[in-house]
């Protein structure tokens, strides 16, 4: 339980999630990384770029200043590594799990937090935009590929989750050896 507390502040080391754009005219794609704390471009001004591409489709500039849970995630993140060092000082079991199922409930809301972030990106679109396809909106997929216009989009969770998931691993199997100690043994 103690690895996976520590463990889980390595979540601010790596992206927790990766947009890859792929295009005929940007043969090296362009990229957004998601991290617990910000959003950068895959290179220097890919952000930029990306926001000077919305701009004729209509999409929102991604102004990373101005989103909320980039400024409360690094919070949960703390709270989680820390409330994890006192739940392994304490030792009980139904501490180390309550603390398990919150977690796993916190990043549920935070994808689908995520899904909804997406969705207003892609779907609420300024009607004078240059550039306009009845019909067509331009979010990403949560997790996959999809075809936006010329644009191929790849969104896939990062190193930073597959540490997360790592911290869960961890737990689960804290929880689990104190379930096995628990059982009585046979003669």
């Amino acid at each position: 339980m103690i690895a996976a507390s520590i463990i889980l502040l390595g979540a601010f080391l790596f992206p927790i999630w990766h947009i890859d754009l792929r295009a005929p005219q940007y043969p090296e794609g362009l990229g957004l990384r998601i991290w617990v704390n910000q959003i950068t471009g895959l290179k220097d001004g890919d952000l930029d770029l990306i926001n000077n591409l919305n701009h004729y489709i209509g999409m929102k500039t991604i102004h990373p200043e101005s989103i909320p849970e980039l400024k409360i995630m690094p919070y949960i993140v703390i709270f989680f590594a820390i409330a994890g060092l006192l739940a392994a000082k304490f030792n009980k079991k139904w501490i180390k799990a309550v603390w398990l199922v919150t977690l796993l409930i916190i990043l549920a809301i935070g994808l689908y937090d995520y899904y909804l972030w997406g969705y207003d990106y892609g779907h609420n679109l300024n009607p004078k935009a240059p550039i306009k396809v009845p019909g067509m909106s331009y979010q990403p997929p949560l997790i996959g590929s999809k075809q936006l216009l010329n644009m191929n989009a790849l969104s896939v969770p990062g190193v930073g989750t597959i540490i997360i998931l790592f911290t869960i691993l961890l737990a689960s199997g804290s929880i689990y050896i104190d379930t096995k100690k628990e059982r009585p043994k046979n003669a």
